[in-house]
């Protein structure tokens, strides 16, 4: 029977180390490029790394406040997309009576103008299309590059704003009136008109935003970069026809009215599909009827599907899709577009449009302090545990030391990948709740200890006392890290901020501990309980309290002589 337990014991270690081994290999060989020490540093919050500040300015058409109502919603909005999980550590706050001001850690301002834009998702038929001057080598009309679609697809200051009348006073009435008639670009590019939209370079985002429809059509001056740089919320109107580019595109789009809104939209996530990142919509029931009727009225043209002012892709329709799904894809689409696309369709659009006021950089300094001082309470912390289990524990202290050891790689392995996954992000409080639960662990192996040394005080050997002690410990172990772990939860869903993060590194760290406790301590001191000098006095003082049991009060005493037992003389 002594094999087959202990081959049982072996597929504890076994299971263990592939768990180990899976998370590293996932560390080292998944996720993002780079050295292997940056494929192992977790990711960092505001207080340890620093970040960037960017204050956002709601833009409204006269130029007044806009609504408390309305910029805390676009506040709540943006904290659904950049903090869905909590644990995030981003900070949206409402400054003022118009500014919203964001908080990310590291530097990805990019990110946070992204984060900060409308998210006004329109579905409009292509009626025209006409080149950038970036791209005047592609001719007119040329739909080949386009993608297809098959059913079940789709591919600083605020001041009063410029008026189309105050942007078109700029050029003469000849040019002018030679844009509103024109019905393609070369009818604006003779010698004799073209210099007459030289202006068009001097025009700010905000006036290129005036333009109307053919003059941003058809004047090759008018390019893709500049209709890109509009101000957020520029062609959000559904009934008006706009002119739209895709991001890095060289052509420039006549779009129709909108047929189908990013309201209709039920549900929205994000896949891979054979290489390609793409995101997943499913319409709601007026949006299902409004999709397919945009579906059956379009096949064989091009439906653009248009994000705020730019065109994400115009795939060709190829027939009636009436199931209510549509994915959006492009060559622009990876796995982070795709994924923030997602989050803001799933969360809404924002009631108002922002512009980026200021962006700073924030300082880790006061932070770093904090984390050293913590550090070093927690490795003090830590070696007075391990002190005090060598010496009270001796051979048993190792197995704590080792347990500990395990239960911290996996919890460190965990944190990086869960930064990866969902954004977890550690600050100082995190780290405060992992500094807490090397305490709750270490009460795990306490309690399986102690109840060795009452079955040996009981008059077991320490072979058969393990077992016993590990039945009656279990419980304990299982009772106390319920209840850290319910606290954990309740302080995590009822908490906000930085606790988030405390509660969320404490719940972690307590189902690792009960995962290390059943699959590496217990096993380890059943294996080490079979050799006889795991019982020694010298090794870990077990025997000490076998001797106990036999010459305590109480005891029955062993008779002298063998043969006289039982009272036979």
């Amino acid at each position: 029977m002594a094999p087959k337990r202990s081959t049982n014991l072996n597929r504890y270690f076994a299971g263990l180390a592939v768990v180990l081994i899976g998370l590293y290999a996932l560390l080292v060989f998944a996720g993002p490029s780079g050295s292997i020490s940056e494929k192992l540093t977790p990711r960092l919050g505001l207080d340890l790394q620093g970040g960037t500040t960017v204050r956002l300015r709601a833009a409204t058409p006269k130029g007044d406040a806009p609504a408390n109502s309305q910029l805390e919603q676009a506040r709540q909005i943006i904290e659904n997309r950049v903090n869905a999980t909590g644990v995030a550590e981003f900070e949206v706050v409402i400054e003022g009576d118009r500014n919203l001001v964001i908080s990310v850690p590291g530097q990805e301002r990019d990110d946070i103008r992204r984060i900060g834009q409308p998210a006004q998702l329109r579905f409009r038929e292509v009626l025209s299309h006409s080149p950038s001057q970036a791209g005047a080598a592609a001719k007119s009309g040329n739909s080949a590059a386009a993608p297809t679609v098959k059913p079940g697809q789709a591919g600083v200051g605020i001041a009063a704003p410029p008026t189309r009348e105050s942007v078109l006073a700029k050029f003469s009435p000849v040019a002018v009136q030679a844009a509103e008639q024109a019905t393609d670009s070369a009818a604006v590019s003779s010698p004799q008109l073209a210099p007459k939209f030289d202006l068009v370079k001097q025009l700010t985002p905000a006036e290129i935003a005036q333009l109307p429809v053919k003059f941003a059509l058809y004047v090759p001056q008018v390019t893709c970069a500049m209709l890109n740089n509009r101000p957020a919320g520029s062609i959000v109107n559904q009934n008006q026809q706009a002119v739209a580019c895709e991001e890095k595109g060289s052509t420039k789009y006549l779009l129709d009215k909108a047929k189908v809104l990013g309201t209709d939209v039920s549900k929205a996530s994000f896949g891979n599909d054979k290489g390609r990142w793409e995101v997943l919509l499913n319409f709601n029931n007026s949006g299902q009827d409004r999709w397919a009727d945009l579906t059956r009225k379009t096949v064989g043209k091009q439906v653009a599907v248009v994000l705020d002012n730019q065109v994400v892709s115009a795939p060709v329709i190829e027939g009636p899709i009436n199931d209510g799904r549509a994915t959006i894809s492009g060559s622009g689409i990876g796995r982070s577009e795709a994924q923030k696309l997602s989050d803001q369709l799933k969360y809404g659009a924002l009631p108002l449009s922002f512009n980026v006021d200021t962006a700073e950089s924030l300082s880790p300094t006061l932070g770093v302090e904090q984390l050293k001082a913590g550090l070093l309470a927690g490795g003090i912390g830590l070696a007075l545990v391990v002190v005090y289990s060598l010496l009270y524990y001796r051979m048993l202290g190792l197995v704590t030391v080792a347990s500990l050891a395990v239960a911290g790689a996996i919890v460190y392995a965990s944190v990086v990948l869960l930064g990866r996954g969902i954004g977890f992000t550690l600050t100082l409080a995190g780290v405060a709740g992992l500094i807490v639960s090397i305490g709750i662990t270490a009460d795990s192996f306490v309690v399986f200890f102690e109840r060795i040394k009452d079955e040996i005080k009981a008059g077991r050997s320490v072979r058969s006392a393990v077992p016993r002690a590990w039945v009656r410990a279990r419980r304990t172990i299982l009772v106390a890290d319920f209840v850290s772990f319910l606290a954990a939860a309740v302080l995590y869903f009822l908490a906000a901020g930085a606790v988030k993060g405390f509660a969320f590194t404490l719940g972690l760290s307590t189902v690792v501990d009960l995962f290390i406790v059943l699959v590496f301590t217990h096993p380890l001191v059943e294996l080490l309980s079979r050799y006889s000098w795991f019982s020694s006095s010298k090794v870990t003082g077990l025997s000490r309290f076998q001797a106990r049991a036999e010459t305590g009060p109480g005891a029955s005493p062993k008779p002298a002589n063998p043969a006289l037992e039982g009272g036979r003389a």
